[in-house]
């Protein structure tokens, strides 16, 4: 083929899709994972489920604060680098907030898409750059005694619905043994294990197009922390309370440590 038509032939190639995970990102997760290799086994089931690439939303459980390193760290593994709803507030502390944006996570108010409305700027993220966005639905550790999951929030399926997004639930069991729900100490040996399973994307296509009223909301949430639930149980082998666990049932704040 002549030089005129080599030129022609890459013309015609559809472009490479930049890869996601950048290369400060990858400086991170060469200092993060490490460390949480040799303190963690993943064992990941499913996989598959997670979308190679494109826009997504995650939901996994919320047992510990150690879980988006985990869910972060399993989702590396799978090709998708991970990017969290942060508080904006972080964003403000030097050398952090700088990291934050180097590695495109996206900054929300505390009243923004965690309490229930759409943040602009994940939209425009996931859109238009096609990120993996981790959002956890239940907005805060869960209050459930055993480490069920408990009541959603509607930031996850309202960003996944106005966006057309594909949502993906995730469960993970195991770390409770890393450090303990609202404990600030881990447990480096010996080495635990910690399953982390995919879900099947769950279909919201119902609510698209129409009034996202609080009932709709509410039915759409709770189908997706009744996914969870159900991974969960799988990874526990145990059955899953009968129902969803509300705190105000049970005079419990929704932030803060209790015991």
């Amino acid at each position: 083929m002549g030089t005129a038509g080599a030129a022609e032939s890459r013309q015609g190639r559809a472009p490479k899709r930049r890869s996601e995970k950048t290369p400060f990102f990858r400086i991170v997760a060469g200092i993060v994972i490490p460390p949480m290799a040799a303190i963690v086994k993943l064992e990941l089931i499913d996989g598959h489920n997670l979308p190679k690439s494109g826009a997504v939303v995650v939901s996994p459980n919320h047992i510990n604060e150690l879980d988006p390193v985990l869910i972060g760290y399993a989702m590396w593994k799978l090709g998708r680098p991970p990017h969290f709803l942060a508080k904006a507030s972080l964003f403000a502390i030097p050398v952090l907030g700088w990291a934050l944006r180097k590695i495109g996570q996206v900054p929300v108010e505390r009243s923004g898409s965690v309490r229930g409305n759409d943040p602009l700027t994940a939209s425009r993220k996931l859109s238009d750059e096609g990120l993996a966005v981790v959002v956890y639905p239940e907005g805060s550790l869960t209050r459930q005694p055993d480490l069920w999951p408990m009541r959603g929030k509607f930031g996850a399926v309202r960003l996944a619905i106005d966006n057309g997004l594909p949502l993906v639930p995730v469960a993970h069991w195991g770390d409770h043994k890393v450090m303990q729900p609202y404990g600030k100490k881990i447990s480096l040996f010996p080495r635990k294990t910690v399953q982390i399973k995919f879900g099947a994307p769950i279909d919201l296509s119902a609510y698209a197009g129409r009034p996202l009223d609080s009932a709709a909301l509410t039915a759409a949430t709770t189908s997706v922390m009744l996914a969870i639930t159900a991974l969960l149980a799988d990874l526990r082998d145990e059955p899953p309370p009968e129902r969803l666990w509300d705190p105000a049932e049970h005079n419990q704040t929704e932030t803060g440590h209790f015991d």
